[in-house]
């Protein structure tokens, strides 16, 4: 091989960067226990009278006990924000390292000034000895906008806890003892922000109780949104360029027949990251600090260790959490043996053989039932290519695709293409449209895989139509027409959890299995679980399965946050959202 020529296969770099990823996650994963740990037994040592009793007002170089109040409210706010700093730890967060060394200098100085136990000392110390010698492995990027709008929100919070105490100060003045000065009611109400008793004395110890616990309310909160802020993974606004749009067209030309999801790499949100050669290349959306990918890497089997690479580091470099949406059992299997990744399957993906498709036969005599009833109703279907499509036609189709669904929120991410009937974009697409009285009716739209296949992107319909089986009458008369198009084997829908639903049918199965069965079929009242799988069971096709690959057990909660946000299924409030987008 020509030494110029640059390849993805297995080499004693691409070993070290496995081990320095695996090296990485250890140290952060030590780090992340360690702060938990000394920010438990900080707080242990407030609270705890055994440990307490040490901390007297002499300790603090002869202060008044307020200072000695003050004192211990710094050193449980920096014990609970040591806790809170071990999840931006644990994603290598450079911010995070940065704000644990400051927390743990001032808390080795208040133990010692303080005379603390001994336990909580040593912790905390080892911490920080172990912070800066592992300060190489914390690189991870914040979010760019993440420090303004920590400042910002911060600054908002006790802003209006400082206001509204303020005013309750002044508004009632009836339950104050004597005549407070107005440089007294501003201090007591600033004070009431870190939980310290101010120099306003109350006639009604129950509008003491509720200033104090506005007040330190609003504290909390602003500590909390500002943490959340200063550390939050960026989540950039996805767009496919045009340049990735023609590199991965040209892996899809060459290797697009490996993965019936691989053309919904081309999706407008996603953004791209290639292997060194070139060969291979990883697709992704960020969505509440998860870089969600979907399906198998694009391009040459040999240099999908490259893209996994390149996608990890890139995931590590911003504190994201990797996770693979829907990738194939061999992918998996290389997810796991390069990235070190743990897999579940998801479910199966239904996938016709058009050569041995037929709708003779017994298995078939509710599909066949369904498509000759619809044709008595007197619906037609058409098979075309986008290409052959007229412009004028596509701008009606897609006017009607648009009034049909109601609402702009967009469903699917790992197989939908996030876009309908676009000629140029799309010109191998397959749309097969169902019509009646000279009106469109249905439409499926297909989107090519690889030069031999499809694979259903879009299914709508028009709500207004009462017949049954018109899904059923435009997926039979496309696989009827896919010998004159040179497609040899069909994708359908992907039946999610569809081997837990079918031994929860089976005879025998256990107790275990039939719950878990029953639970899915109730899921199924809001997305459709046994609804699809039996759908797609109609038609008799080979089920392959699918797999979510993930890093940590702890990470799948967030991961189907993400997953069902970026499926349009639901994730973040629609509230929050926008505050964050806002920000």
């Amino acid at each position: 091989m020509a030494s110029g020529v640059q390849t993805d296969s297995p080499t004693a770099e691409a070993a070290e960067g496995r081990f320095a990823r695996f090296r990485g996650r250890r140290i952060a994963r030590v780090v992340t226990w360690a702060a938990r740990i000394a920010g438990l037994l900080t707080i242990l040592s407030l609270v705890a009278p055994l440990l307490r009793r040490r901390l007297q007002p002499a300790t603090w170089f002869g202060l008044p006990p307020e200072a000695t109040f003050v004192g211990t409210a710094v050193v449980a706010t920096l014990g609970v924000g040591l806790m809170m700093l071990a999840t931006g730890l644990r994603r290598r967060k450079r911010r995070a390292w940065q704000l644990a060394v400051v927390a743990c200098v001032l808390l080795v100085v208040s133990h010692v000034v303080g005379r603390h136990v001994i336990a909580p000392t040593v912790v905390t110390l080892v911490l920080l000895v172990g912070l800066l010698l592992t300060r190489r492995e914390f690189t991870a990027m914040p979010d760019p906008v993440g420090r303004l709008a920590a400042v910002r929100v911060v600054v908002q919070m006790l802003l209006g806890g400082f206001l509204v105490v303020t005013l309750l100060l002044f508004v009632r003045p009836s339950l104050l003892v004597g005549r407070p000065t107005v440089g007294e009611r501003l201090a007591q109400a600033a004070l009431s922000l870190v939980g310290v008793s101010g120099p306003v004395e109350f006639r009604a110890l129950w509008f003491d109780d509720l200033t104090a616990v506005l007040g330190l309310t609003f504290g909390i909160a602003a500590l909390v949104l500002g943490g959340y802020f200063l550390l939050r993974s960026a989540e950039p606004r996805p767009a496919l360029t045009e340049e990735d749009g023609s590199r991965i067209r040209e892996l899809l030309a060459r290797h697009g027949r490996a993965d019936s999801l691989g053309y919904f790499a081309l999706r407008r949100d996603k953004a791209v990251v290639f292997s060194p050669s070139g060969k291979a290349a990883v697709a992704y959306r960020v969505v509440a600090g998860v870089a969600l990918a979907s399906g198998d890497p694009l391009g040459d089997l040999e240099a999908w260790p490259g893209a996994i690479g390149e996608f990890l580091d890139t995931c590590r470099r911003y504190g994201w959490v990797a996770a693979v949406l829907g990738c194939s059992e061999a992918g998996a299997r290389v997810w796991a043996r390069e990235g070190g990744l743990d897999a579940l399957e998801l479910g199966d993906e239904a996938v016709v053989d058009v050569a041995t498709f037929s709708l003779q036969g017994r298995s078939m005599r509710t599909v066949r039932q369904a498509v000759s009833r619809v044709r008595r109703a007197g619906y037609e279907t058409s098979v075309r290519r986008l290409r052959d499509v007229p412009d004028e036609e596509l701008v009606a189709l897609r006017e009607l695709v648009a009034s049909w669904r109601g609402s702009p929120a967009e469903r699917g991410f790992s197989m939908a293409l996030s876009r309908a009937l676009d000629g140029d974009a799309d010109p191998d697409a397959v749309i097969v449209v169902a019509t009646a009285e000279g009106s469109t009716r249905g439409l499926l739209q297909f989107v090519p895989w690889g030069e031999d296949g499809l694979s259903l992107d879009l299914m709508v319909r028009d709500p207004a139509v009462p017949d049954n089986g018109l899904n059923e009458l435009l997926i039979a008369d496309l696989l009827a027409a896919c010998r004159g198009l040179g497609v040899d084997r069909v994708s359908l829908n992907f039946a999610v959890f569809r081997s837990a639903l079918e031994r929860g049918e089976k005879i025998g199965a256990g107790p275990v299995a039939r719950l878990w069965a029953r639970l899915l079929r109730i899921a199924s009242r809001w997305w459709q679980i046994d609804t699809l799988y039996r759908f797609n069971a109609r038609f008799g096709p080979v089920w392959v399965p699918r797999f979510l690959v993930f890093d940590a057990v702890r990470d799948l909660p967030r991961i189907a946050v993400a997953a069902f946000e970026a499926e349009g299924y639901g994730g973040r409030p629609p509230t929050l959202l926008r505050l964050l987008r806002r920000t």
